[in-house]
């Protein structure tokens, strides 16, 4: 039996020990997708406590201990730190099988050289050894960026973003690691939501443009994608509940947009129409950009009311929709494909259910321009356990070609969790070693070693183009 958590974690063979030891631990990381604030890089913000850098916008842990019935002022509410700290700690041991066992551990493991687990009884000895480490140099944000071995990280910023935390960053040469903005435009694609209008007019004042009609508006978000490219940018992200087609003239959906600016309520369909002809607009200037599209996508949101009116969005309180985006997907992808300007793309579902649909998807629309152009995107939220990074990588080495695959990304808000990195390229190499084991392919070591390395780091620069 081994023991827990040791060096050859989630390896059960030899050639997964080689591969993951030899090859794939030593890649840099490029986080291509989190939600981390540049501020905090910009300021190089030290936390004041373990709660503050673990639990602090952490929806995933949030969940967890509602699940052991703990009170909402010990998640999110006036509690201190402490108190939060120790309801997480006695909310653990109850999480056997979930990846936040794991991440917690390799966190603890990695950044406090801590090797015993967290539960109720050892919570006080770890709350006193993280926050004394916490203070160190070590341990400022950009401390733990550099022994993360990150070169590159992309934010998710709103259009309406100075991105001046971007540009303090480029122009601090004391700070090694890029941090370039990703658009993120999903307050002007949800036309249907509140708040639309107000945001219109956040628009109109930073892109210096009276926006009127459907015209103005794609003037305006072409003067803030120039701001953006102009920063770095190489990438869009969308967040949709699911994937739209419901294509309509741009009169038609000048007339919707017109209808939602003068207050009018506008219908399903209607929704929708704009919704495509929006997407169709932005999916043509990343093309045109030469950046890379990822569709984030089956989602429904803030499902408890009560849970949503009291803390707001991202709180924990969203889950997988199983409506079928197929038809949508394919539509958007040819419109874009038969104009010749389809971007690269990236396609996350939150139902693993469309592994093998997404498979077959990205097979109708590759080309020769990069291999591997449309991507099946890595295990998603609920996803990134074990058993969805299995499924996922296995569903895509089936339908498509493994070996060009972008690998991982965090998607998170902490800057612990780069070793979420380290989980993913141990189910990697397991995966691929035991293939090997079974005579499934050649044992060839130095190619295989390879073939890690590029879904581990490789693959990720050369498609979105980084400079690192």
């Amino acid at each position: 039996m081994k023991n827990f958590m040791c060096d050859d974690f989630l390896l059960s063979n030899d050639t997964a020990k080689v591969l993951y030891h030899n090859y794939a631990a030593k890649m840099p990381i490029i986080d291509y997708h989190c939600h981390i604030n540049p501020k905090e890089i910009a300021d190089n913000h030290r936390f004041n406590n373990i709660t503050d850098v673990w639990l602090g916008g952490d929806h995933y842990k949030w969940r967890a201990i509602r699940s052991n019935g703990v009170d909402e002022n010990l998640i999110t509410g006036d509690a201190s730190p402490r108190e939060k700290f120790q309801a997480w700690a006695e909310t653990l041991p109850q999480a056997i099988g979930n990846p936040l066992y794991h991440w917690t551990h390799l966190e603890l493991k990695k950044y406090f050289d801590y090797h015993s687990p967290l539960n109720g009884t050892t919570a006080e000895e770890i709350w006193n050894l993280c926050n004394e480490k916490l203070q160190t140099q070590a341990m400022s944000v950009r401390g733990i960026i550099d022994s993360s071995n990150v070169k590159l990280l992309c934010t998710t910023d709103d259009p309406a973003d100075s991105l001046e935390y971007h540009i303090a960053i480029k122009n601090d040469l004391a700070c090694y690691v890029k941090v370039l903005p990703s658009w993120r435009p999903d307050k002007v694609v949800n036309i249907e939501k509140a708040g639309f209008n107000t945001y219109i007019d956040t628009l109109t004042e930073v892109s210096d443009t009276s926006i009127t009609c459907l015209i103005d508006l794609f003037t305006a978000l072409s003067k803030r994608l120039d701001h953006f490219e102009n920063v770095g940018c190489k990438t869009s992200d969308h967040g949709l509940d699911y994937v739209p087609y419901n294509p309509a003239s741009l009169e038609t959906a000048n007339e919707i947009f017109t209808k939602a600016l003068n207050g009018e309520a506008i219908t399903f369909d209607e929704t929708e129409k704009y919704k495509t002809v929006l997407l169709i607009f932005l999916g043509r200037e990343y093309a045109k950009r030469n950046w890379v599209m990822q569709l984030h996508y089956g989602v429904i949101r803030n499902t408890n009311l009560v849970a949503f009116n009291k803390l707001g969005p991202d709180t924990g309180f969203d889950c997988i929709n199983t409506q079928s985006c197929a038809t949508g997907i394919v539509g958007f992808l040819n419109a874009l494909n038969k104009d010749n300007l389809l971007p690269k793309t990236v396609l996350y579902s939150l139902n693993p259910g469309d592994n093998e649909m997404l498979g077959t998807i990205i097979g109708c629309f590759q080309g020769p321009e990069t291999a591997g152009k449309i991507q099946h995107g890595s295990a998603w939220w609920f996803n990134d356990t074990k058993t969805g990074m299995e499924k996922q990588l296995t569903d895509l080495a089936n339908l498509s070609l493994l070996g060009n695959f972008i690998g991982m990304l965090t998607d998170s808000r902490s800057f612990l969790s780069y070793t979420r990195h380290e989980y993913f390229r141990r189910i990697l190499c397991n995966l691929i070693g035991t293939w090997v084991e079974n005579g499934e392919y050649p044992n060839d070591i130095e190619a295989l070693g390879k073939l890690v390395q590029d879904i581990s780091y490789n693959n990720t620069v050369r498609f979105f183009e980084f400079d690192v």
